[in-house]
């Protein structure tokens, strides 16, 4: 069910509002809509990145240094991006 709301807004930018929506072919009723839906869909967007960010900690803080580390046998880092750059003839 739709609720209505009263706004108040600088006369102004109210004829530049409605100017802009009948460009558009729209209503500046339907711009506010689009506008706080968009914003909404932020704010659950970035509720969604913090809940991953949450996980993403509690697995770092649970994994040990040794966990961490690259199992025996494999290139570092630096040894993959040296060689890289070997291949490229720029060391």
């Amino acid at each position: 069910m739709a609720k209505n709301i009263t706004l108040a807004i600088d006369e102004d930018l109210l004829d530049k509002a409605r100017v802009l929506a009948a460009m558009r072919r729209t209503s500046v009723n339907e711009m506010v809509r689009e506008y706080l839906e968009a914003e909404v869909g932020m704010a659950g967007t970035d509720a969604h990145k913090t809940d991953w960010q949450a996980f993403f900690d509690r697995v770092d803080a649970q994994a040990t240094a040794e966990r961490r580390a690259a199992p025996e046998g494999l290139p570092s880092r630096d040894e993959l991006y040296e060689e890289v750059l070997r291949e490229r003839g720029l060391l």
